[in-house]
């Protein structure tokens, strides 16, 4: 990739956190056999294959170790994918591989997880006056820009006969925004699982509205394309242990729960809350699912957040 283009990436991303240094380097001298796996803290079903060295069991017959990178969002998580860091990118929100195919980045679908509506909500402090999506015109909502409950924010607010431009939006970290909406800088909040199951479980609140009947909200993973094209046992491994550990979280929630909850640094009651709203169904991705990202693309275009215009089926899907 040219610098000029690397850097355009860069900028579109609006990229918020710097790449690890032990996945720089890796880029540089990416050893021999090894799989480069880039997650976040909430990348649930990784996090307990990470934790349990399942994925070493399984790919140690295939001569291949596995290093994990963590990153603090999707967007940078998916620029390191894109320029060659890691090599398959644990689950993201449906939006960032949109804002990511905008610019370039030579990625393929890999799975998805089965829709989960309701693990990302618009909420409102229980004392709030205001009761639906419509009454929001002119009020200031936070809410973390690229996230999926960025674009359930644009479908309800379309839904509700509004544009972005009609509330003033505020584009906070989810940590920065549950601190804007505790406080009463902002009147609305737009979040997703588990920051949306921690703060209905520490503070009073409502939810206005939530991904049902208006965002479907599936969670994607993604692999860089060239290691998709000549690792198909590999990538088949991670695939089968992928499915078989959202099998098992929602077959065994509360040990679920407490095995994640020390890794999330949250109690297991708010985790099992979480969890219960994700389907963790990993499937393979069809071209005929890829109706709503195409719809999330041009909602995107249509407010000016995307530089063109994107066809969402000309990402390459994994078989």
């Amino acid at each position: 990739m040219s610098i000029p283009r690397r850097r355009a990436l860069l900028s579109l991303l609006s990229l918020t956190a710097l790449l690890p240094l032990s996945a720089l380097s890796a880029r540089a001298h990416k050893p021999s056999g090894t799989l480069r796996i880039g997650y976040q803290k909430s990348s649930t079903l990784f996090t307990l294959i990470k934790a349990r060295g399942a994925l070493e069991q399984r790919l140690a017959p295939l001569g291949v170790t596995v290093s994990w990178h963590e990153f603090t969002s999707g967007l940078p998580l998916l620029e390191a994918l894109n320029v060659g860091a890691i090599d398959l990118s644990a689950d993201v929100a449906d939006t960032v591989p949109v804002f990511a195919q905008a610019a370039g980045a030579q990625l393929v679908y890999f799975a998805q997880e089965a829709p989960s509506p309701s693990a990302q909500a618009i909420v409102v402090r229980t004392d709030s006056p205001y009761k639906t999506v419509a009454e929001l015109k002119g009020k200031k909502v936070a809410l973390t820009k690229a996230a999926g409950s960025h674009y359930l924010l644009l479908a309800a607010l379309d839904k509700a006969g509004l544009r972005l431009k009609d509330i003033e939006p505020a584009y906070l970290t989810p940590a920065d925004g549950r601190a804007a909406f505790e406080r009463g800088s902002v009147d609305a909040w737009v979040t997703w699982d588990p920051y949306l199951a921690a703060v209905q479980r520490q503070s009073p609140v409502r939810i206005l509205a939530d991904g049902r009947n208006i965002a479907d909200y599936q969670r994607y993973y993604l692999a860089a394309r060239n290691y998709a094209d000549g690792h198909a046992a590999v990538l088949a491994q991670v695939f089968d242990e992928l499915l078989n550990t959202g099998h098992w979280i929602k077959q065994h929630p509360q040990e679920a729960a407490a095995q994640l909850a020390p890794l999330w640094g949250v109690d297991a009651k708010t985790v099992e809350l979480a969890n219960s709203r994700r389907s963790y169904e990993v499937r393979k991705v069809l071209a005929p699912a890829l109706g709503e990202q195409q719809r999330i693309a041009d909602a995107f275009y249509a407010e000016g957040l995307l530089p063109h215009k994107v066809d969402a089926s000309a990402l390459p899907l994994w078989r």
